[in-house]
């Protein structure tokens, strides 16, 4: 028997706060249940959705679907060439929890990618990334279980179509599986990366030798100094992409202000900035009714309390025709829309 739950507040299942009841939910820890669900001709009419951590989510107050909770356990060693260490971990696994527990068996490579809210599962679907890595530098492939019948499948990275924040869960294959299973590849040959944003100053003030462990620490310090703690004040992390534009309207924007913060992103293309877009059309520290763009980083949009889907809409609107009108450059919101 599936023990289905009905009418529940997933409030504090959403790291921006928002308040949402789903119809349904079903905490998942056995993908077999999947197989099971299939069969349910009740359960089959309604839509379905994965949950993993809450923390890329912008939740509508009712969700009248069934609400499948990844709560897969589990991480292991699976093998170890002269290459590198393949290590394995359940889709709802914490993510920062897990970067922390391979650092401490010696294996690097994850180090960049600390203190990412959110679980292992979620991971690969947005290819999270911070501090120049994604995490499909260090992804071998991933185990995903259909939503239509419960049967699993092995994607490769190239299968997982990764890009900037995206890959084919989010596009092509989006609402088709629940991924319960990634395995890393983790290079034996350590080269770790510190040059970007604020890790190289960051490390002279830990004064500690250069090591992934270290690194580590250095982004935790540098994102709590940041970031805000979703246990504090609701947020989903990095709410807009950074765009990636033409090295015409890159240039455009440059001559009117030389101070654009933008990095190559391939042949003729530029990827710039959002929190630099964000801030420079006045919005850093801006609120639209009980949200806002947080005073200390601007690409962060914050839940000051009693916040909806719908609030969260309108400061997305207007931060985006505001960027638009004042620099020409359209920005995309990073987080899932139910």
């Amino acid at each position: 028997m599936l023990p289905i739950q009905f009418n529940v507040d997933l409030k504090n299942a959403n790291t921006l706060g928002l308040p949402a009841t789903a119809s349904h939910f079903l905490s998942l820890d056995d993908p077999a249940q999947l197989i099971e669900l299939s069969q349910n001709s009740e359960l089959k009419a309604l839509p379905w959705r994965v949950l993993g951590g809450g923390s890329n989510l912008v939740l509508p107050e009712e969700i009248n679907a069934l609400v499948i909770a990844v709560a897969l356990k589990g991480r292991r060693l699976l093998r170890e060439d002269d290459e590198a260490w393949y290590v394995a971990a359940a889709g709802g696994e914490n993510w920062h929890e897990f970067v922390q527990w391979t650092l401490a068996q010696g294996w690097a490579g994850l180090e960049n990618l600390s203190l990412i809210p959110g679980t292992v599962g979620a991971a690969p679907v947005q290819n999270i990334g911070a501090y120049g890595v994604e995490v499909k530098d260090c992804l071998f492939e991933l185990t995903a279980y259909s939503l239509a019948d419960g049967h699993a499948r092995v994607f490769s990275v190239a299968e997982c179509q990764f890009a900037y924040r995206n890959s084919c869960f989010k596009q092509v294959e989006a609402g088709k599986w629940l991924i319960g299973e990634v395995v890393f590849k983790l290079a034996k040959c350590v080269s770790i990366k510190t040059n970007y944003g604020d890790i190289e100053q960051e490390l002279a003030t830990l004064g500690q030798p250069r090591s992934a462990s270290a690194v580590a620490q250095a982004v935790i310090k540098v994102r709590q100094r940041k970031l805000p703690d979703p246990a504090v004040i609701g947020n989903a992390g990095s709410f807009f992409k950074n765009p990636i534009v033409a090295s015409e309207l890159r240039e455009q924007v440059l001559a009117a202000y030389p101070e654009l913060v933008s990095y190559p992103a391939g042949p003729n293309h530029y990827k710039l900035a959002a929190g630099w877009l964000i801030e420079r059309a006045g919005w850093k520290g801006r609120q639209l009714g009980p949200v806002g763009m947080y005073q200390k980083q601007a690409l962060v949009l914050v839940n000051h309390g009693g916040a909806t889907q719908n609030d969260v809409a309108n400061l997305t609107t207007a931060v985006q025709a505001d960027v638009k009108e004042k620099f020409g450059v359209e920005l995309e919101a990073e987080p899932v829309w139910w």
